[in-house]
């Protein structure tokens, strides 16, 4: 029974990548937001200027999760701290949900209940061309997000990629900018009802459908980090292919139970109950167990913590007088 040391290895498609884009990109949104929104005086310009402000310092969280992650593990944290890259997507999920779309939705009903009724907004014309060069900029960054979705895939489906994908980072920045760039069209139609109508109400109501599909996305990441936080197993067919090597090693019997748990997104710790050839001496045992880790790490370079128990089954070797007495 081993364990890896947590060696810092070279991941061929690095989420940090993607983070710092969106930062970049969405730190120089947000100014140009801000301005348009006090020329125009659109409170959907307003709620998207927030949106953007909130996903930079979400970026910042995210590269702070993936810095803390990789520390070594210590006296304090034997297992290391892959856990933090979960801890902070949590955050990023709630900081969505509050000043994202909480925000944006009491800016729009404030506006639709106090403007009464109508009003021209301010100039337009600086809103038109922000938002124009926002959607340009977020299409940027959610092309450079959607180009390490692929590398996630691996040929699977969408449904069963984001179902079983363990590292929040690039999701995160990809729902991030699939909400912005919903979040802009919404907002241009508003401003444009407004303009045509003189109703500003209709900036307020986008305004609104903006932040409520913050809040769905908020609430699916939140979702998502909660399961990672609390523990969650590698996918089902990871699961298999570990039965699958254990039961073809050499003197093992039978798979008694499997239990894997993520500490990280590419930390995972797997514990396995075996029965092994009752012949065995214990040297001979020891290298069985030896060379089946090898095995594992070799099909699956993620296992960093292997724990092999030998044993057998206990619930086969308890009596059935509780199921004859039913009977």
């Amino acid at each position: 029974m081993t364990e890896r040391p947590r060696e810092r290895e070279r991941e061929p498609h690095d989420g940090q990548r993607v983070v710092i884009a969106a930062l970049v990109v969405n730190v120089a949104i947000a100014g140009c937001k801000f301005t348009a929104a006090a020329m125009s005086r659109s409170t959907a310009m307003l709620a998207e200027a927030c949106h953007s402000l909130a996903d930079s310092a979400n970026q910042v969280f995210l590269l702070v999760g993936l810095r803390l992650s990789a520390r070594a593990p210590d006296d304090k944290h034997p297992f290391g701290y892959g856990p933090e890259t979960y801890f902070w997507a949590f955050i990023v999920a709630l900081c969505i949900f509050a000043v994202g779309g909480a925000f944006s939705i009491y800016e729009g009903i404030h506006k639709i209940a106090g403007v009464g009724g109508h009003g021209p907004l301010g100039s337009p014309t600086s809103a038109y061309a922000v938002l124009g060069a926002s959607m340009l900029l977020e299409g940027y960054s959610f092309s450079v997000a959607m180009r390490e979705f692929k590398h996630l895939r691996h040929g699977r489906g969408i449904r069963a990629t984001l179902h079983e994908a363990r590292d929040p980072t690039v999701l995160t920045v990809l729902f991030e900018d699939l909400a912005a760039l919903f979040g802009l069209v919404v907002a241009l139609a508003g401003i444009v009802l407004a303009q045509l109508t003189g109703h500003q109400a209709w900036d307020g109501a986008a305004s609104v459908v903006v932040g409520v599909a913050l809040a769905a996305v908020a609430f699916v990441l939140a979702r998502d980090a909660k399961s990672l936080l609390i523990g969650r197993s590698v996918p089902e067919g990871e699961r298999e292919r570990i039965a699958e090597i254990a039961r073809a090693a050499r003197d093992v019997v039978g798979v008694v139970h499997i239990r894997t748990v993520h500490l990280g997104p590419r930390d995972v710790m797997a514990a396995l109950k075996l029965t092994f050839n009752p012949a065995l001496d214990t040297r001979t045992l020891e290298a069985r167990i030896n060379e089946l880790e090898a095995s594992l790490r070799a099909a699956l370079p993620h296992l960093r913590r292997i724990y092999v128990e030998p044993g057998f089954d206990e619930r086969a070797a308890r009596p059935q007088s509780s199921s004859r007495d039913g009977a």
